[in-house]
Formats: structure tokens, C-alpha cells, sequence
């Protein structure tokens, strides 16, 4: 009897085991008849594909004229411990260089330091603390190449380049203690946008370079120069040239100067920033090359009304990357008025934006302002004028 019983227990697990079996094989089975019926689920659509990943990169570049020391400008600076300050002067412009990525000036007075002995026109020697207060400002672009380079002679510009190169995060272009200097790189980066910054001079006010010290500053030859520019053109998104050029106190660019700047613009230079005629002069394109003729001065002991205005210009540099292309474009083209003011006895220099004044200042300040601005775009109305303090965004 107990037989009996385990074997029909043992028919009822093979029974189950079975049925359950044949239930799966069905389930599966029709499952896949479904699936067969069901061209979506036969036939999935293709994941899409991940579009191109498209990059932006934007930077701000601003750009002011010379810094022109003589005596009644470096005097004041001075402490009474011997040294010499001269934040005060540029304290009511720096907000404004601060918004800039990058600020860009030209260094117009050697700054071989008072070791050298302190001095004005016509050989001009300026303390170094000059160069402090610039970059306490926020400017890292400096130009060195200009006709007073050579004022003091080789040693000067020795004091110079050891100061200049001490300093972090500033690029100096235009005088070098020597061709391993002068060859050094002169690309820089910032936002992810690479730039060359090359700067040069017509001359050196007769003062002869030393024969095979030719670095001493950088005096302006078309085959060196496109050596110079083929050389980073490839390897930056963005070509920076400073040019010592033209004819003083005149606001009207020179044939010449229209002459290098197409030169340089066929070279694939994109920002020509000039300087020397100590006004302003206007700001151009030629082709998508930006032409700022002349900055005029930004600081200066001149005493005439031409003298003391000059601009503070701006761009914008685009970049984008997209498919493996990149695009440059710089647009948002600005120039804006300063004044250089002083109370008499050649004290209390100050540099205001144009938009800071009133006739207390500056008489008749407003049709002044009307008169240089339109200096500014003569001959291009793409450029915008009198901006100031709309593109400010630092306090």
C-alpha cells in the first residue's frame, strides 16, 4: 500500500512538473509570435545619433594709450620714505580696465628707475613704481617699443626688462635684453582664446640701435615683422600688433600708416593697435582687421586740450568651435573718451572717463566730447562711441 502511494505521488510531480513546462513553452512561444507581429518591436528604431557638441568662448579685450611721464607726473608719486606710488592717478579709471579680460598699454616712458637718475623730455627715464601702478589697475599687455625706448641707453632697458619680467601674468612685447628674450613666446591664453602680442616702433628719435643688439627694441622692418606674424598666425586664434607709428599732434592717419596697416592686415593680423601721434586718431576695418590709428595719450604732463583727451578702445573676441571648425569673429568695437586732469603747479593728475565730467572740470566738456568722438569713427560707423559707463560691470 505504502508503494502504491508513493507512487502516485511521484505521477503527480512528474504531472506538475510538466504542466508547468508546457505553460512556459507556450507563454514564451506566443510571445515571440507577438513579437514577430510587431515591426516596431522586431525592427527597434536606431538610437540618435549625439549631436555635435558646440563650444563658446568670449573675451573682452580694452586698450588705452601712452603713459607719457614727465617730471610733473613722476613728481607727485613721490613718498616720503624716497619711494614713489601712483595709484591716485589711475584710481578713477581702474574700475573700468578691470572689466576687461584683458588691458592693454603703452609704456611710453623707459622705466630704467631712479638708480639711472629720474627725467623728462626730450630723454625721458621714469621710477618703476610707474609699472606697479598699472597693474594695480588691471592692464598685462604692455608695449616697450616706441621712439624714446633707447633714452637711457642699454642700460635702461636692462633695469626695464628684469623689472617687467619679475612681475606675473604680464606680457611685454617690443624690448628684450636679448635675442634669447626676444625670441621667447609671445602667445598667451585666457577665457580659452589664444592670442599673439607683438609690438613695434617707426624709430628711435636718431638714437642708433647697437649693431648686433638689435633686440634692444624691436624697430619696424616688413620682412621681420611678417617673419614674426607667420610665425604665431597658425598657432593662435588671435594676432595682436602694437605699432609705434604716424605723424604727432595730427588726428588724420598718414599714408604710410594706412599702407602698414594693409600690410599687416594681409598677413592675417586682427587687432593693430597704434600709438605715437599723442591725440586720437580713428578706428577702422580693413577687411576684419580692427585699425585703432592712434590711443593718443592715457597720462601725460602735455598741456594742450588734444593732448590731454584720449580713448580708451574695446573689442570683443568670439570663438567658437563647432564640427571640428573653429570661428573667430571680434566684434562690439568700441571707443570711449578720457581726459587727463591736474590742478596748476602740474599736481593732483587724475585720468576721468569723459562721462565723469562737468564744466567745473572741463569747460564746455560736452561739445568737447561731441568734437573727439567724432575723431573717433570718421571714416567707419560701425564703431560705437561714448558707451561708458554702460558696458561697466565692476564696481
Amino acid at each position: 500500500m505504502k508503494k502504491k502511494n508513493k507512487i502516485l505521488i511521484a505521477v503527480v510531480y512528474i504531472f506538475a512538473f510538466l504542466l508547468i513546462i508546457g505553460s512556459s513553452l507556450y507563454f514564451f512561444d506566443r510571445k515571440k509570435v507577438e513579437n514577430t507581429s510587431n515591426p516596431e518591436i522586431q525592427n527597434p528604431e536606431p538610437p540618435e545619433e549625439e549631436l555635435p557638441k558646440r563650444e563658446e568662448y568670449q573675451l573682452t579685450l580694452g586698450m588705452v594709450g601712452d603713459a607719457l611721464y614727465h617730471s610733473g607726473c613722476y613728481n607727485e608719486g613721490k613718498m616720503n620714505d624716497g619711494t614713489y606710488n601712483f595709484d591716485k592717478q589711475l584710481a578713477d579709471i581702474a574700475p573700468i580696465i578691470k572689466t576687461y579680460d584683458l588691458a592693454y598699454y603703452n609704456q611710453e616712458t623707459i622705466l630704467g628707475g631712479v638708480e639711472l637718475g629720474l627725467s623728462s623730455y626730450p630723454r625721458f627715464n621714469s621710477p618703476i613704481e610707474v609699472g606697479n601702478a598699472f597693474i594695480n589697475a588691471g592692464f598685462d599687455l604692455v608695449s616697450l617699443a616706441n621712439n624714446h625706448t633707447l633714452d637711457k641707453g642699454e642700460k635702461a632697458i636692462l633695469n626695464s626688462a628684469s623689472y617687467w619680467r619679475s612681475q606675473r601674468g604680464i606680457m611685454t612685447a617690443g624690448s628684450y635684453d636679448s635675442f634669447e628674450d626676444r625670441a621667447r613666446s609671445h602667445i598667451g591664453e585666457k577665457n580659452g582664446i589664444t592670442y599673439a602680442f607683438l609690438a613695434y616702433t617707426y624709430g628711435t628719435n636718431g638714437i642708433p640701435v647697437p649693431k648686433g643688439k638689435e633686440y634692444l627694441v624691436n624697430v619696424f622692418d616688413k620682412e621681420q615683422a611678417k617673419s614674426d606674424i607667420l610665425a604665431v598666425r597658425d598657432k593662435v586664434d588671435v594676432v595682436l600688433v602694437s605699432m609705434h607709428w604716424g605723424v604727432e599732434y595730427t588726428h588724420t592717419p598718414t599714408k604710410e600708416q594706412r599702407e602698414q596697416a594693409q600690410f599687416l592686415s594681409d598677413l592675417g593680423v586682427d587687432v593693430i593697435i597704434g600709438s605715437h601721434p599723442h591725440v586720437i586718431q580713428p578706428i577702422e576695418h580693413i577687411g576684419k582687421t580692427v585699425v585703432i590709428y592712434s590711443l593718443g595719450n592715457f597720462i601725460s604732463g602735455q598741456d594742450d586740450l588734444m593732448k590731454r583727451i584720449g580713448m580708451i578702445a574695446s573689442v570683443d573676441i568670439h570663438k567658437v568651435v563647432e564640427e571640428g571648425m573653429t570661428t573667430i569673429s571680434i566684434d562690439n568695437v568700441k571707443g570711449d573718451l578720457v581726459y587727463t586732469e591736474r590742478t596748476s603747479g602740474y599736481r593732483n593728475f587724475r585720468i576721468l572717463p569723459f562721462y565723469q565730467l562737468d564744466n567745473s572740470i572741463l569747460p564746455n566738456y560736452a561739445s568737447v566730447k561731441t568734437k573727439y568722438e567724432a575723431i573717433i569713427n570718421k571714416n567707419d560707423e560701425t564703431v560705437q562711441v561714448g558707451t561708458l559707463p554702460l558696458t561697466m560691470s565692476a564696481t
